[in-house]
């Protein structure tokens, strides 16, 4: 099965309750967001968002140019129809982010467990690329993903851990981290997954 029938058939399958990485309140994803003490007219992308509620806080909070990726078409229904007219403004895109090509210039490219599932160095590569080609020069990159601490695997598949220090090593030299984080992210299964964030600027 390949990436794009894996996750439709997760998003068709499977409730918010029944997927390890669903957050009530992305807590620190909001935290990091609001430190880059960017406007609230910012264009800001969620990559990776699916059915996660970041979008319906960003909204609350007034950012106006919020944009979700996904490769699911079936999440990002799910997430439609759950903001209902609050979610109009909304940019929703359907694609696999290492083939991901847009005009739009972002501020701020926020992901959460979507970078530590390219396992092979093309796909790494590719990420890097469009992430490099769609982040404005004073951009910043909010990036968690599984530690060192965490699971080796995620709905079935395998995934790469991350440490501060290889997180940084796979950014450079084209970006300069700011500040590190864990996170102990407590499932709806009542386990713990510990997450590395990173805040990383634009060097380039």
């Amino acid at each position: 099965m390949d990436n794009k029938k894996h996750w439709e058939t997760i998003y068709t399958e499977k409730q918010p309750n029944e997927v390890s990485w669903t957050q009530n309140i992305p807590t620190l994803s909001l935290e990091l967001i609001q430190r880059t003490n960017k406007p609230k007219s910012a264009q800001i992308i969620d990559v990776g968002g699916g059915e996660s509620n970041l979008v319906d806080h960003l909204l609350a909070l007034g950012y106006q140019n919020v944009s979700v990726l996904d490769i699911s078409e079936n999440a990002l229904s799910r997430c439609k129809q759950r903001l209902g007219e609050k979610g109009k403004d909304v940019q929703w895109i359907v694609s696999d982010i290492t083939k991901f090509q847009t005009g739009t210039k972002f501020d701020i490219w926020h992901d959460r467990a979507v970078f530590h599932f390219l396992t092979d160095e093309d796909s790494i590569s590719a990420y890097k690329r469009n992430l490099l080609n769609a982040l404005n020069q004073e951009g910043e990159l909010i990036i968690g993903t599984f530690s060192n601490d965490g699971p080796k695997k995620c709905s079935g598949l395998e995934i790469k851990q991350y440490t501060e220090a290889t997180l940084t090593e796979t950014f450079s030299p084209e970006f300069l981290p700011i500040k590190f984080q864990r996170e102990d992210h407590q499932t709806p299964f009542g386990t713990v997954q510990n997450f590395v964030f990173g805040r990383f600027k634009k060097n380039i």
